[in-house]
This record gives C-alpha cells, structure tokens and sequence, in this order.
C-alpha cells in the first residue's frame, strides 16, 4: 500500500515540476493587464513574432491567457500549446521569439 502511494506521489511530482519547468524556460504565465499587446488567434493564424521579454495577451473568441516571453537566449520558438491552457488552442500555432540585445546580452 505504501508503495503505490510513493509511487503516485512520485507522478504527481513529476507533473508539477513539468508544468513548472514549462513555465520558466518558456516565459511565464501573468495576469491580465499587463500586456505589451494584445493577439486575437483566429483558425488561420499558425505564428506569431514577439520580442524576448515581451508580454502578449492572447484572444480566442471569450479566452483569454497572457504570457511573458521571458526566455533564455537559446530559446527562439515556442509551440504556444505548450505553455496556454488546456484546450486553448485548436491547431499549431507557434511564436517566434525575436532576439533582443537587453535580454540576451549584448
């Protein structure tokens, strides 16, 4: 009994620390308002350009998620699926992050 308990324990950590390691290496989730620009996604739209360090505000009909491209400098594309809410998106889309010498050094 105790072991099957450790052993989903251990997954539930796993999971988290997936979620978590998504969040920092791809930016970070923020609240609304704090948004440098505002993206409406519609079924055409399959890429996005944004600025490393920008925060987008993405629109989908009533959802809504926003997200700061804080991303290491190794980091140049993101499948937005992997970082928006569960179902958010309905096909691809990916954002191309532009490189920014305050962020990335130089």
């Amino acid at each position: 009994m105790i072991s099957k308990l450790f052993t989903a324990a251990l997954a539930c950590a796993a999971l988290a620390n997936q979620a978590i390691a998504a969040d920092t290496l791809f930016g970070q989730n923020e609240p609304e308002g704090y948004a440098d620009r505002v993206v409406v996604v519609t079924p055409g739209t399959t890429e996005v350009n944004v600025d490393r360090g920008e925060v987008i505000t993405f629109v989908d009909g009533s959802k809504t998620f926003s997200w700061s491209f804080a991303t290491p400098s190794n980091i140049s594309v993101v499948n937005l699926a992997t970082v928006a809410p569960a179902g958010f998106f309905d096909h691809t889309v990916k954002a191309y992050i532009k490189r920014i010498p305050v962020y990335d050094g130089g």
